[in-house]
């Protein structure tokens, strides 16, 4: 693995078909295939899935969006 939650707050992971994922970086490979803890997984209709950890295959990870604020997820963003 080469990175680590301190310097890898939070991403965001758009994803194929249009899901998205928000957590904490762990680690990664040379496959792009993440690590992640503390997720959030949106979905286009707006299904919020909450998860201690998720393993990411890389190949369906369409974008990374290093940040360090996780988004209100409150707020009806799909309107």
């Amino acid at each position: 693995m080469a990175a680590n939650a301190l310097t890898n707050p939070l991403q965001l992971l758009p994803l194929e078909l249009d899901k998205e994922i928000i957590g904490t970086l762990l680690g990664f490979d040379d496959f792009v295939n993440m690590v992640l803890e503390d997720v959030t997984e949106i979905t286009p209709e707006g299904k919020i899935t909450k998860l201690d950890q998720s393993l990411l295959n890389g190949n369906n990870i369409t974008m990374l969006v290093p940040g360090g604020k996780r988004p209100d997820l409150r707020l009806d963003f799909l309107a």
